[in-house]
């Protein structure tokens, strides 16, 4: 009987003989493919570990990025804050002292009432000690000022000097002040009050004799 292999599965209706060329030229063919494919899987498995190897190495010599630089920020000059008198008692002020410093100082009020109603803005700045002149004049005690005033919101007024402030602010409610109390804060130094309808102190100026007269200074 012939024995030989099917070429076909199946049914097929075409044998092959074991040592015809055909079933030689079949087994090359599977062995060609099979060794193809196998160096072909080798190839891409050498391929794959190659680029898990570079990628290690690439993530272990790359430099960390330099830390950001810090930027220093600016601190606006502390303000120097006068010398306060811990040891000044009020209680050790004469009634003389008293008398006359309240003389003083509403003689020195009503000068300023002058000036403010006759809208003497260079008069009014010789009125005030020089740190108090510098603080009204910074741009963020006009800007509070602004923005607190009812007055001038509703009216769109937005403060930009010191003259603004006095034109806007001064003249309007400074022209009739009235000392009706003063406080000793200081040996040169005191608070002006007045009293309004209900007889409750309001505080006016707080002043300092500067060497050349009272001056305001808050």
């Amino acid at each position: 009987m012939f024995r030989g292999r099917s070429l076909f599965s199946g049914n097929s209706a075409m044998s092959v003989s074991s040592s015809s060329p055909l079933h030689n030229l079949l087994d090359y063919s599977a062995a060609y493919i099979y060794n193809t494919g196998m160096k072909q899987s080798i190839r891409i498995l050498f391929g794959a570990l190659a680029l898990i190897l570079v990628s290690c190495v690439s993530a272990e010599v790359q430099p960390a990025p330099p830390p950001e630089a810090v930027v220093p920020v600016e601190e606006p000059e502390p303000v120097p804050v006068a010398d306060e008198e811990p040891s000044f008692d009020p209680a050790a002020v004469t009634q003389e002292e008293f008398d006359t410093t309240m003389v003083d100082v509403r003689e020195f009020i009503g000068e300023l009432n002058t000036i403010v109603r006759g809208r003497d803005y260079e008069g009014w700045v010789a009125h005030l000690g020089p740190s108090y002149f510098a603080r009204i004049s910074s741009p963020e005690f006009l800007l509070r000022v602004s923005q607190s005033a009812e007055r001038l919101r509703t009216r769109g007024i937005v403060l930009s000097s010191a003259r603004d402030y006095f034109l806007q602010v001064v003249v309007p409610s400074r022209t009739n002040d009235r000392v009706d109390d003063i406080e000793f804060v200081g040996h040169q130094r005191v608070m002006a009050y007045t009293l309004n309808a209900k007889g409750e102190r309001l505080r006016l100026y707080d002043l300092e004799n500067l060497g050349n007269g009272w001056r305001i200074i808050n």
